[in-house]
């Protein structure tokens, strides 16, 4: 067996509450309430040569078309801006050019209520044309209900090597059974059967000749030569043919564990009429007892040839071309997958469940389940993925061209409800029969599509399609468009949008005079100051026809004002609360400021007693400006002042128990308190905490009526007073217990070790050893003399 989490890394790496809105029609202000889109973002529109040029710019400019709308001087940009700025400088509505996206739902069929079968209806609507402003969202809704006995095609694909052998004689009466469980939920059921072993190359199968032919360990036993897959039995409704196919079918043999079970899923696949799939919910039924080759492993047996993600079934339904093309990778397996609206039921074995469970989460609408070891409970593991899988909706999109962005809001209902849930894909989980979901698409480009997309929707495992015809908006549809106008110079240019296209060779806003008349010095004298100096222009534009055209945010006879001058507010020109013009803001309506930064409203400043900043400052700006001495945002906090804590906490304390510093004269120094003694269970924020002198904690509250101030003070609790003492008690009697307790393990370890001492000395003393030498012991040295050494005095001379 391969180690399991070697296959889950191996596997990673290759794997590279509804609204009642119509659906018809999504507004600019309803795109703004659900956070998609900065329309209301003042500063965010720029000037603009063009209305087409000013539509792209930004979703929140608008265009002005009205003629003669800009100033002396003024260019023809700053007929872009915000729809409230242009309406401030005296634009009028109609001539405002702002167009939108829109919807146009094609087609909506009613969702089928009821067992309708193969042509219920589930997905809604059916077409929409979508069109789409550069930078503006669009919200389409799309509707889900599940039709009660919406027709399955099932697929059995069966892994038929040799440890399979007591799972194949279960499989053989599995027809009318799952037909029966299946038909409890549809009336239209097929059900079709394949098998797979693995690639018919080393080190994958034994290549030996009687090996190929009968691969099993007993010649006794009925077995098959090894295959890579064989599609057996197409879709049908009949079981008896189910289950005679199967029966002829005997297990086969290979040499290594993983199996070639992703060769067998691909062709399942992609080879939709050899299968016979229906364009209804599909399940595919994969069993095995062992995990599976995926790319790269076919190396080992030199095939470098990567799987092509083509149907090659021979007339007997074998994979021809096993031998030639790599195992295919998990993404192309999903891949596959998903584009055939097949879902897989993973039936496998204990031992090998964690390596399923990570690959059917690399799988959309994938489930898998524990199989028994003789494949006993596969019938009810079918029927529980099944009811899994159906009663999860997931919609699901098709590639997205350049620059169009896509997200999706689920609102389902019941326990699994998930309102406003943003991502990349819609899906509610446990959906009953006959209930509907929503899901809110928001569709958003960057840029102009160069032609119009069709963008599919469908709901995983379901035959339905929404269709959405995506168009761009990019230019204006002005009704003023008129060539050679007598608004531009009797004719000279072409009118659009309220600005004059001139014919070559003239020049000027309406296209007044030639290039032959610009270096005219008295054309010239009318871009400059009356006394001559200074540029043309004041430097801020140039000098057409005898008048200036400004650049820029520059307006003015010779363009001497800087329209985007004026004070800001938060970094924003004029607050976002007016325009600018001549380095002034013109302030909207019920705001004040030179950046328009104040708001005449005094909401904020009023206090929860009444009054304005609690009747100790004025309101500006709609904040409190406090007086000298007090703060706070509505001025009710004062600097020196006494809490009434820290006022009343001795009369509340000499009152209440007699002590403090006011105990001596307390009914004179406290003659308009009246102090009352309260048992409160709980206690709010409004009492005061305070201690006596002796350090005791008490509470009081302070309560102003009319005949003058009532302390109500919680008498102490019993004992409360002792509570420290009994606490520093308690701490130290542990603490010499301790102490007590280490200093008697210490002297009884004394007493042991001078008591075990005595007695070896004692036994020492006792002890009567010989001192004779040992007759035995032989010294390791050895001792000559010299017979002619006579000590010091040298040798003997007589020798």
């Amino acid at each position: 067996m391969v180690d399991s989490s070697a296959v889950l890394v191996f596997l990673l790496l290759l794997w590279g509450g509804e609204s009642e809105s119509d659906p018809r029609v999504t507004s600019s202000e309803e795109a703004t309430e659900w956070g998609h889109s900065d329309l209301s973002q003042p500063g965010s529109c720029q000037p603009a040569a063009s209305c087409h040029k000013c539509i792209l710019s930004h979703p929140s400019c608008a265009w002005c078309k009205q003629l003669n709308f800009t100033a002396s001087g003024e260019a023809e940009e700053r007929r872009c801006a915000r729809r409230e700025e242009l309406l401030a400088r005296g634009c009028p509505a109609q001539e405002l050019e702002e167009p939108r996206g829109h919807q146009e739902v094609l087609q909506d069929k009613p969702l089928s209520q009821g067992d309708r079968g193969e042509g219920a209806t589930q997905l809604a609507p059916q077409r929409v044309r979508v069109t789409l402003r550069p930078g503006e969202p669009q919200k389409l809704r799309v509707r889900f209900l599940r039709a009660a006995g919406y027709p399955v095609d099932l697929y059995y694909l069966m892994d038929l090597s040799y440890s399979m052998k007591d799972d194949l004689e279960r499989v053989r009466q599995l027809g009318h059974a799952l037909l029966v469980r299946l038909q409890e939920v549809t009336h239209s059921v097929r059900i079709g059967f394949g098998s797979f072993v693995d690639k018919t190359v080393l080190p994958f199968v034994s290549t030996v000749p009687s090996k190929l032919q009968h691969p099993c360990p007993s010649r006794l036993e009925r077995c098959q030569p090894p295959f890579s897959f064989r599609h057996v039995l197409s879709l049908t409704g009949d079981a008896q043919a189910f289950e005679r196919e199967v029966g002829r079918q005997n297990v086969s043999g290979n040499l290594d564990s993983p199996e070639g079970g992703f060769d067998a899923i691909l062709q399942a696949a992609l080879c939709q009429e050899q299968i016979g799939w229906r364009n209804v919910s599909r399940l595919l039924v994969f069993t095995s007892d062992d995990t599976f080759h995926t790319a790269g492993d076919g190396k080992l047996g030199g095939i470098f040839m990567p799987s092509d993600g083509r149907c090659h079934l021979d007339s007997n339904g074998f994979y021809i071309h096993s031998a030639e093309f790599d195992y295919p990778s998990v993404g192309q397996v999903a891949q596959a997958l998903t584009a055939a609206n097949i879902q897989p039921i993973f039936a496998v074995t204990g031992a090998t469940l964690p390596v399923y469970q990570e690959l059917s989460q690399l799988i959309p609408k994938s489930a898998v389940g524990e199989l028994s070891e003789d494949s006993s409970n596969v019938v009810q593991l079918i029927m529980d993925a099944y009811d899994s899988l159906s009663s999860t909706v997931t919609l699901e999109h098709s590639p997205l061209p350049p620059g169009v962005n896509i997200s999706f809001e689920s609102h389902c209902t019941g326990p699994e409800k998930r309102e406003g849930e943003a991502g990349d894909r819609g899906q509610c989980s446990n959906v009953r029969v006959n209930q509907t979901v929503d899901f809110w698409v928001t569709l958003q480009v960057t840029h102009c599509l160069p032609e119009p997309h069709l963008l599919r929707f469908w709901a995983l495992g379901f035959s339905e399609e929404l269709t959405v015809e995506l168009h761009t908006l990019c230019d204006c549809n002005c009704s003023d468009t008129q060539p050679h106008a007598p608004y531009c110079s009797d004719g000279q240019g072409d009118l659009r949008c309220g600005i004059c296209s001139c014919a070559p060779g003239r020049l000027g806003q309406l296209c007044e005079c030639s290039e032959a008349e610009l270096s005219s010095p008295d054309l010239e004298s009318g871009c400059r100051a009356p006394n001559g100096t200074g540029p043309l222009c004041s430097g801020k534009g140039r000098c057409q026809c005898g008048r200036c055209s400004c650049s820029g945010q520059s307006s003015g006879r010779l363009c001497e004002c800087d329209d985007a001058s004026c004070e800001r507010h938060e970094g924003i020109l004029c607050g976002g609360f007016g325009h600018c013009h001549c380095g002034v803001c013109h302030c909207h309506a019920n705001r004040t400021g030179r950046a328009c930064e104040c708001s005449e409203n005094v909401d904020s400043c009023v206090s929860p007693k009444g009054g304005l900043c609690s009747g100790h400052g004025h309101c500006k700006c709609n904040r409190c400006q406090c007086q000298d001495g007090y703060y706070g945002v509505l001025c009710d906090q004062c600097l020196g002042c006494k809490s009434p804590c820290e006022q009343y906490r001795d009369c509340a304390e000499c009152g209440a128990f007699g002590t403090g510093p006011l105990a001596a004269n307390c009914s004179m120094a406290c003659a308009d308190v009246n102090v009352t003694m309260a048992l409160v269970p709980n206690l709010d924020d409004g009492w005061c905490k305070e201690r006596t002198l002796d350090n005791q904690l008490f509470f009081f509250l302070v309560e102003n009526v009319a005949d003058g101030v009532i302390l109500r003070v919680r008498p102490q609790e019993k004992g409360a007073g002792h509570t420290r003492t009994t606490i520093l008690a308690c701490i130290g009697g542990i603490v010499a217990v301790g102490l007590g307790l280490v200093l008697a393990y210490r002297l009884s370890v004394e007493v042991y070790d001078r008591r075990e001492y005595s007695r070896f000395e004692k036994e020492r003393q006792q002890l009567n050893w010989k001192q004779d030498n040992n007759p035995l012991y032989q010294s390791a040295i050895t001792t000559t003399i010299n017979p002619r050494f006579q000590g010091t005095n040298g040798p003997d001379p007589s020798l």
